[in-house]
């Protein structure tokens, strides 16, 4: 068993895996991480894809769409890893960006839930909307991040560039202790997609855990890759009650 599944939950993103698998299998040290695909029922060739580029990339394929929340509850459930570390499939990561989130998570065992710094990947002096330098939820639980504010995203000079305790990190690229996800009762369904990563930050840290971003690693993420912003569906999933 691996120390770390990076574990990409990919619904029709044959795009994204042609343009990002290939760096973070080079960027990531194999002894240390098994990456996976779970697959929400694809109706592109993704698959197919990785079977004729990328053989050694375990998959998993679902039966149908279960969204972000009940796809990755369905395919962790397969995966033995003593972290889980969730990533879009619309990520490019850099050189030595996995040793500091797995270094944050050995070094303290308060801490149930790290992830990086979001930069965009159009513009990566930019942070990027989804989570940013780590996430928060005001009075009203309107979710808001270090670097981005309503739809302002900051230019990142380091501001932002230490450790620190934050509410919620993005589902984007988030690293969850295996044990504590189950304990946790993992995303909760209902949420389908968007949101589900803040419950589930709010359930970790009733049971009595840390949420911390750690800057010293950073990735950069596409956005909108599954739902773009014009979707309707996407305004839905991101303003219901």
């Amino acid at each position: 068993m691996k120390k770390t599944a990076i574990v990409i939950l990919n619904w029709n993103g044959k795009t994204f895996l042609e343009k990002f698998l290939g760096t973070l299998i080079k960027n990531t040290n194999p002894e240390i991480a098994d990456i996976v695909v779970a697959d929400n029922n694809s109706s592109d060739d993704s698959m197919v894809f990785i079977r004729n580029n990328f053989p050694s990339i375990r998959t998993i394929i679902l039966d149908k769409n279960y969204g972000f929340a009940g796809g990755y509850n369905r395919g962790l459930k397969d995966i033995e890893a003593e972290y889980f570390l969730l990533l879009n499939s619309d990520i490019e990561v850099p050189e030595n960006w996995l040793d500091p989130l797995i270094e944050t998570m050995e070094n303290d065992s308060s801490i149930g839930v790290c992830g990086p710094k979001l930069l965009a990947y159009n513009n990566k002096t930019s942070f990027e909307y989804s989570g940013a330098s780590g996430g928060f939820i005001d009075t009203f639980a309107y979710p808001f991040c270090r670097g981005r504010i309503f739809e302002k995203c900051e230019t990142d000079s380091g501001q932002y560039n230490d450790i620190f305790d934050c509410f919620w990190i993005s589902g984007a690229a988030l690293m969850i202790r295996s044990e504590l996800f189950f304990n946790a009762g993992g995303f909760d369904d209902k949420f389908f997609a968007h949101q589900e990563e803040i419950d589930l930050c709010w359930r970790v840290q009733n049971l009595g855990y840390r949420v911390v971003i750690q800057p010293k690693s950073f990735v950069y993420h596409v956005g909108g890759g599954t739902l773009p912003k014009s979707n309707p569906f996407k305004t839905y999933l991101n303003f219901r009650i």
